[in-house]
Parts: C-alpha cells; structure tokens; sequence
C-alpha cells in the first residue's frame, strides 16, 4: 500500500535521495557514466502536488540523444511511490564542464 502524498512531501529529503538513485540509472549513450555523476543535473524539486522539477543540462548543445535522455528520465521518475509527473528543464547556463562531474565518473573516464 503506498503512502498518501503528505506523508512523501513531509518525508522531502527520503524522495529526494530515491529521486536521485534512479537518475544513476539513466547513462549519456555516448559516455559510460549515468548523468547524475556526469554533473548534468543541476536541481531536484518536489511538489506538494508529486511533481518532480527537474534543472539539467546536457554534455553537449546539439547532443543527439536529448529526446531518449529525457525520456528516461521521465519514465524513470514516475516509477517512483510519490511521484505523478516530472517537468525537466533543460537550461545551458552554466554550461557544463568536466569539472562538475563527480570523483567517481572521473575516475570511471580515466580523468584523475
């Protein structure tokens, strides 16, 4: 039995943390690392209306695997207890850079 909505939204941080892990389930096709530790994904809000909002990026302007990206993200997201929908915002400022990327994808692509 899932939980009401209060109880998930009071319970922020949990959703979060879960939100978080199936992001590190969704990989950049053309880079072996998931897009958490990439550094793409700049914020994660949740709503009281189980929304997840969702501020990322992308290694690349023109990256052509945007649209399958985002996808997963989504249907990753709203496999989750708590969430209804996702909204992703795809900004370009920052930009990305290596250096947003965590010590475990660094050391994955043989960067450190």
């Amino acid at each position: 039995m899932r939980p009401d909505s209060r109880q998930l939204y009071n319970n922020d941080n949990d959703l979060k943390e879960r939100i978080i892990e199936k992001l590190k389930e969704v990989y950049d096709p053309e880079i072996p690392v998931n897009i958490y530790d990439l550094g793409l994904i700049y914020e994660i809000d949740t709503t009281e209306d189980q929304t997840a909002n969702i501020k990322m990026t992308l290694s690349t302007p023109g990256c052509p695997e945007a649209d399958s990206i985002m996808d997963e993200i989504e249907d990753q997201i709203t496999a989750l207890a708590g969430i209804k929908k996702v909204e992703i915002d795809l900004v370009w400022d920052p930009p990305w850079n290596k250096d947003m990327m965590s010590e475990e994808a660094k050391l994955e692509l043989d960067l450190l």
